[in-house]
């Protein structure tokens, strides 16, 4: 079982994948990334977009596989996520786990942060 902190809200879901995807304010192009919830915090294992433009170049060793270029980049886990909440760009966030999906971020505010459970509450 897997527990999420979105803001102030709680998310669990049975297995520790989640997917987000958006759409790029100034290319117009979707990106989505695959992660994991971990021990060691949110761990990004792949990234997938659908072109390429300013600031969204494919990562190292990024194949073309159904129309999305995708790879798996290398980075630490992360304590946590920070979405920005302008609320006027082209998409929210949404954020899906366990077949369920959820807009995040489509109101003008505060960014939104992710990050895991306290061990207790992901219990």
């Amino acid at each position: 079982m897997s527990c999420l902190l979105i803001g102030a809200a709680l998310l669990s879901w049975p297995d520790h994948d989640f997917t987000l995807e958006w759409i790029h304010s100034v290319e117009r192009v979707s990106w989505q990334e695959s992660w994991q919830v971990s021990p060691d915090g949110l761990r990004l294992t792949q990234a997938r977009i659908k072109g390429s433009g300013a600031g969204m170049e494919p990562g190292e060793r990024a194949q073309m596989v159904d129309g999305w270029w995708q790879w798996s980049p290398d980075i630490d886990p992360q304590p946590q996520l920070l979405l920005a909440a302008s609320g006027t760009t082209i998409s929210a966030w949404t954020l899906c786990a366990a077949g369920n999906c959820r807009e995040i971020g489509a109101a003008a505010g505060a960014p939104v942060a992710l990050r895991p459970c306290p061990k207790r509450m992901g219990k």
